[in-house]
């Protein structure tokens, strides 16, 4: 709850964020931040969990998140909120993947599907609370509050962490890949910032965007080595001569990407196309997390009855697809209703993705791998939210400045006007510009619905190949042998 109230209380907040701290150019970094460090530290709150146990590894990522969460809300500046939701990620990477690892520690994988079932209602629950609490604190009170909310919440979770979750009584011998860690960090870095930067600050074939990419490509090279001789590695090479892992992990890198990098753009689009108030962009966003709310419980209980999974990635993607589809060609006269039943549709097929796919890696290896395949599972999800909200912020940016370019005066200065649009703005136009700010966001929003629906489409194609196991009733099974 605690992880999942913080990326969707924000959603409807971002717009005002914007228009306080800075323009739009920054709008995907507020997001990408806190996905980026999340996505870093995964594989190691998954490795540590192995080692240490799981409670010490989630108190400590709690810590960490309320302290970052303290200190975004203490923000002067664009800058300051975007390294302050850094470290916030650093501690909520450890809450999203600890957790789930854990009911694999005490759950059998046939049932699974239930537990499994009721974190992703516990997501849909923050998910359709998150977006009317951000809407009526940053009307009622201010954006600042946000974050400061995280406290109480932090508290409870740790005193219900204290009397309830055991602590790890085995004694194993640690041993940490800080080098494969360090190469993985600065590789993700360096691939989104390149991601970021490319085609907008600078151009793709600019000695920085070059140099940027000889960076990828050695520290690469570098982790797969380091990955192949590590006693204990970030990221066993091993799992992914597992089919069921591999499609798996490229199937939520997939959603990851689709999602973040798209549904990032809907309160803003609400907000400035449709003067919706953050409060008002949060009830028509209600849709959406109704659908994974629903679709997560339906489809874990199902699964528990009948031990099969295969099905619902395929008809999931197939559904937030199509959905992404109709996104694209939105119209700024749309009805609020009918948009509504736009993003209903992207929910319900998001809530027979996410946790399904957990289920199914976590059937798939052997128990002693539990819960690096399960940061490996996450991770895989946040990068493609990470490299997606960047490389769709990207997309937005530049096809932003090019419509401005297209529809203003000649002569007008674009990166001026990019600047200065926000919700508040907005409403302070003259009618003509409006329309022109408008149209602008409207074609440049639609660019990025169509980028993100030709991805899903090619995750359905890969969701046809992933394998089913009979799920397995004994958490501490071995796993089928590896394909």
């Amino acid at each position: 709850m605690l992880a999942a109230l913080d990326s969707t209380i924000v959603s409807t907040a971002l717009p005002t964020i914007m228009g306080e701290l800075g323009g739009v150019d920054h709008l995907s970094w507020v997001v990408t931040a806190y996905l980026l460090a999340q996505t870093i530290v995964t594989p190691i709150y998954g490795k540590l969990g192995d080692l240490y146990g799981r409670k010490i590894v989630l108190q400590v990522g709690i810590v960490i998140f309320l302290i970052g969460s303290v200190l975004c809300g203490l923000s002067q500046s664009m800058l300051q909120l975007i390294v302050f939701r850094f470290i916030q990620g650093l501690g909520g990477g450890g809450l999203m993947v600890t957790t789930q690892a854990a009911v694999g520690d005490v759950v059998s994988p046939r049932d699974r599907g239930k537990y499994q079932g009721l974190f992703g209602a516990v997501f849909g629950v923050a998910s359709v609370v998150g977006p009317l609490v951000g809407g009526y604190i940053t009307n009622h009170w201010s954006w600042q509050w946000i974050f400061y909310i995280n406290l109480p919440i932090g508290i409870v979770a740790m005193f219900v962490l204290a009397t309830t979750l055991p602590s790890r009584s085995i004694k194993v011998r640690h041993s940490i890949d800080f080098v494969g860690a360090a190469l993985f960090s600065v590789f993700l870095c360096t691939l989104i910032l390149a991601t970021d930067l490319g085609g907008t600050m600078y151009a793709w074939n600019s000695p920085m965007i070059t140099s940027m990419a000889a960076v990828i490509v050695v520290t690469f090279i570098l982790f797969i080595v380091t990955e192949r001789f590590a006693v204990e590695p970030v990221l066993p090479l091993r799992l992914f001569l597992n089919r069921t892992f591999t499609i798996s992990s490229v199937l939520g890198m997939i959603v990851g990407f689709s999602l973040w990098g798209s549904v990032t753009y809907l309160p803003v689009y609400l907000q400035i196309v449709n003067g919706a108030t953050p409060i008002e962009s949060g009830m028509q966003m209600l849709p959406l997390m109704g659908g994974v709310l629903t679709m997560s419980i339906t489809s874990g209980r199902i699964i528990s009855a009948t031990g099969r999974y295969r099905i619902f990635p395929i008809i999931g993607m197939a559904v937030m697809g199509s959905g992404l589809w109709i996104l694209s060609g939105m119209k700024p006269d749309v009805s609020p209703f009918v948009a509504s039943l736009y993003f209903l549709w992207i929910g319900l097929g998001l809530g027979m993705i996410m946790q399904v796919l957990v289920i199914a890696i976590q059937n798939a290896v052997p128990y002693r791998d539990l819960g690096v395949s399960t940061s490996g599972a996450i991770l895989f999800r946040l990068m493609g939210g990470s490299i997606g909200t960047a490389a769709l912020g990207t997309v937005f940016k530049s096809q932003l400045h090019a419509q401005l370019s297209k529809l203003l005066p000649a002569g007008e200065n674009v990166a001026e006007h990019v600047v200065r649009i926000s919700p508040q703005v907005m409403q302070t136009l003259p009618e003509d510009l409006r329309a022109i700010y408008t149209n602008a966001f409207v074609n440049s929003i639609s660019t990025v619905f169509t980028v993100a629906a030709t991805i899903a489409t090619f995750g359905f194609v890969l969701a046809l190949m992933l394998p089913e196991h009979p799920l397995k009733r004994n958490s501490s099974e071995s796993a089928a042998a590896v394909e």
